[in-house]
């Protein structure tokens, strides 16, 4: 076993992933002069960091990378362990964070869940703001698609297996010819997505510094904020339909925006981005008619915060601009079905996914049509193409992961002492990535109240939300470690 794993290959990609993070980190200490905060500690640890990482690489520098796709999960979970702890030291310097709830806030921010400890996030250092930012962006478009480009460039025939351990489930098309030519050309329509979201944030009354940090979060479907209040801090309502807007674009395939790009809007035609559009417009519609009806605001506010508020809990960003449990039980129940559906794949969204949920109800009603004509040939087809059975079977699969998973964390909860609806709804918001949830954890609430092993819990509940469950699952199974 050990012979045919590539060890070395799993120890350089991870070193390269470190070192890439550690420049990254530069950054908040930049932003830690530009504010005269105190940042020698910062510094201190960022070139430990970049030392540590880059000394590994370098003594592996001529190791060619032959990791397959065993090797490539190893190496994927080992880079979630590394980013939760790399993220956790500086919050444990410059806050009163100990380790569980420095990791559980780092493993929030680099999964794009959003979930806090924090009850004061205004008092905390512009730099560590903008680090809970950071790790948001890092995250969204996943720090594993930002490593394949730069493993093909190290190992062109190694990056092909990593990509894959991070997108399991539905596969990704490529653009271009190569895969690393792909992923930073995600990188690249990410990039350009953020800074138009600052510049307009910027132009409707945001000041620079939140409007870089929110973008970060927008972008990244993440909802990491610099008040308290959230968006609700912001008076205006350009601010929170920019948001809207940039939060739901995200909420789709980033290939699609590509394809965009290169003059082809076929991308926003596919069967599960039309879905994923009408189910929120007929979320956003009926929640803004419970609010007019319950509230007595006006119709373009509550259009204004029911539309956003579905974009947030849809896209799984995790913003809020009021507390939408004062609404009533309709729009509680609204904002759930929200929280249950998610956005597209090959977004930064977090959840189901809506494409998992349409082959879901047309394998039910194929398998209602089978058992009425036993002897007919039927098929289920996504966008007039024939669907493998194989597919079918591995997300009729990630489902049942997703909702033991689920289950299995709203009963650990519920036998810790939450109430049934908070209890419920942490689960879905840590294993969905979506961070607010109902009751205890609603969008005016905080996690700061969990014990340090319930943070563990929920820390593992999101990463295997973000590895899609099948990544870290199949580390459990004896299949995975019997043969390499």
């Amino acid at each position: 076993m050990i012979r045919t794993l590539d060890i070395k290959g799993i120890v350089k990609f991870v070193a390269t992933t470190g070192t890439l993070l550690a420049l990254f980190l530069i950054s908040p200490i930049v932003v830690g002069l530009i504010y005269e905060e105190e940042v020698m500690k910062f510094v201190i640890y960022d070139l430990s960091l970049l030392f540590i990482n880059a000394t590994l690489w370098y003594g592996l520098r001529k190791h060619t990378i032959a990791m397959k796709i065993k090797g490539s999960i190893i190496a994927v979970n080992f880079i979630w362990l590394l980013l939760g702890i790399a993220g956790a030291i500086p919050l444990m310097l410059y806050t009163s964070l100990d380790f569980s709830s420095a990791f559980f806030e780092s493993i929030s921010g680099f999964t794009t869940t959003g979930a806090t400890v924090f009850s004061d996030i205004e008092s905390l250092p512009k730099m560590i703001l903008f680090l809970r930012s950071l790790t948001h962006w890092l995250g969204g478009m996943g720090i594993i698609v930002l490593g394949v480009g730069l493993l093909s460039i190290i190992n062109p025939t190694g990056s092909l297996s990593m990509f894959r351990a991070e997108s399991t489930g539905i596969s990704m098309d490529k653009i271009a010819p190569k895969i690393r030519d792909t992923a930073l050309m995600l990188w690249g329509i990410y990039t350009f997505l953020t800074l138009m979201d600052m510049l307009l944030l910027h132009y409707f009354g945001m000041g620079w510094f939140d409007a870089i940090n929110h973008a970060f979060s927008t972008i990244s479907t993440g909802g990491f904020s610099t008040k308290n209040a959230s968006m609700g801090a912001f008076e205006g309502g350009g601010i929170i339909w920019i948001t809207t807007l940039f939060m739901i674009l995200s909420g789709i395939n980033f290939l699609a925006h590509l394809r965009f790009l290169h003059g082809d809007n076929s991308g926003y035609k596919s069967e599960e981005i039309r879905t994923y559009l009408a189910v929120f417009l007929l979320l956003s519609l009926l929640l803004s008619w419970v609010h007019i009806s319950s509230s007595g605001m006006g119709i373009e506010a509550s259009l204004r915060h029911s539309f956003f508020t579905i974009a947030s809990v849809l896209t799984t960003t995790g913003f809020a601009t009021l507390n939408y449990e004062e609404w009533g039980h309709a729009a509680v129940s609204l904002v759930f079905i929200a929280m249950l559906v998610g956005g597209t794949t090959g977004s930064t969204a977090g959840g189901v996914k809506v494409i998992r949920y349409i082959i879901l109800f047309k394998n039910m009603f194929t398998e209602i049509k089978r058992i009425l004509h036993p002897n007919a040939v039927l098929s289920i087809f996504i966008d007039n193409k024939k669907l493998k059975s194989s597919l079918v079977s591995s997300i009729t699969g990630f489902f049942t992961l997703y909702i033991l998973t689920s289950v299995v964390v709203m009963l650990y909860l519920y036998a810790r002492g939450l109430d049934e609806m908070s209890a419920i709804s942490t689960a879905l918001a840590t294993v969905g990535n979506i961070g607010p949830g109902f009751g205890a954890v609603g969008p005016v609430e905080n996690y700061g109240f969990f014990t340090w092993y319930d943070k563990w819990v929920l820390s593992i509940a999101m990463i295997i939300g973000r590895l899609e469950c099948y990544t870290l699952y199949l580390m459990l199974s004896k299949a995975f470690w019997k043969k390499f």
